[in-house]
């Protein structure tokens, strides 16, 4: 009998202490997530995706009555972005070469103009050398005025072998060379540096797809300008598509970037995140940390 009567009293108490998250409510502190993320340059499309998914998971839970709702919420939404970051997974690229049983590692880097890719390609090519690795660069950009001149000062200032032709010269062919020279010469790794080219000129996208072909690399890096908001999200699409890319590095990260196009390319692709560009001396790339890009896009301290 008195078992019967606590447990009806703790369930009154239960009903007391609780409160049900409803629609009304749900929505209206959504809708100011959805447009704090819009204002952090997450892609509307994702926007949309993200917000519709914590709504149908929490309308109609019960939580302490003492809880506060904006706070909930946004626990669910830094839990869902991680689960995001978390399915894309992680390439660790020194181990990913250390662990490759017959060298050299070959890989290739993608993206439109203007991105930064060759400078990329020099601050990866420093991390590598200082990680122990023998590098070697390719220059693949025999379009670009400069391309070659710019990617051989690079190796020169840091002390690395490259591998270029004339302008004009088949890219694939060039990367093929130095696929070569690096089985000669036992290299680790080789770093190949393609030209930029806009994701609507098909000619210069099956270019980038022969020279996969005839180099197969391991690893194919989309890099992307991380202050072009939703463009790169549309570009990221598209080589996506023609090259299947396996990791992305997002650059110019230090001007004022507010996080987004990580969290919109991570979702869309399903590709990782791996480095960003913070600077412009040869150190300023570092890992990607999603903890900290999600701070900084729900405005929290990170």
């Amino acid at each position: 009998m008195f078992e019967k009567l606590r447990s009806v009293l703790g369930s009154i108490s239960s009903v007391a202490s609780q409160r049900v998250l409803s629609e009304n409510e749900v929505s209206k502190l959504l809708w100011d997530f959805e447009i704090g993320l819009l204002e952090s340059d997450v892609a509307q499309e994702v926007v949309a995706e993200i917000t519709s998914k914590v709504k149908e998971e929490v309308v109609g839970l019960k939580i302490h009555r003492t809880s506060d709702s904006e706070v909930y919420l946004r626990e669910q939404l830094v839990s869902l972005m991680k689960s995001i970051f978390s399915r894309a997974g992680q390439i660790d690229v020194i181990q990913t070469i250390k662990a490759k049983k017959e060298q050299p590692l070959v890989i290739v880097f993608l993206g439109v103009n203007g991105t930064g890719k060759t400078t990329t390609v020099a601050k990866l090519a420093n991390l590598l050398k200082k990680a122990g690795l023998k590098v070697v660069l390719s220059c693949s950009d025999t379009h670009r005025a400069g391309a070659i001149e710019q990617l051989t000062e690079h190796a020169r200032r840091l002390s690395i072998k490259v591998v270029s032709q004339r302008y004009g010269s088949d890219p694939a062919a060039v990367a093929r060379d130095a696929v070569l020279y690096a089985q000669a010469h036992r290299m680790d790794v080789v770093l190949i540096d393609t030209a930029g080219r806009m994701q609507t000129s098909r000619n210069l996208m099956e270019e980038m797809a022969k020279i996969i072909r005839v180099v197969k690399p391991d690893l194919r890096i989309f890099i992307g300008d991380a202050l072009a908001g939703n463009d790169v999200l549309s570009q990221a699409k598209e080589f996506l598509s023609f090259t299947n890319f396996d990791a992305a590095i997002l650059t110019k990260v230090d001007a004022d970037v507010k996080g987004g196009s990580a969290l919109s390319i991570a979702y869309v692709t399903g590709k990782p995140i791996i480095y960003l560009g913070v600077g412009q001396t040869y150190e300023s790339l570092v890992p990607f940390n999603a903890d900290t890009f999600i701070s900084i896009i729900l405005k929290q301290e990170a």
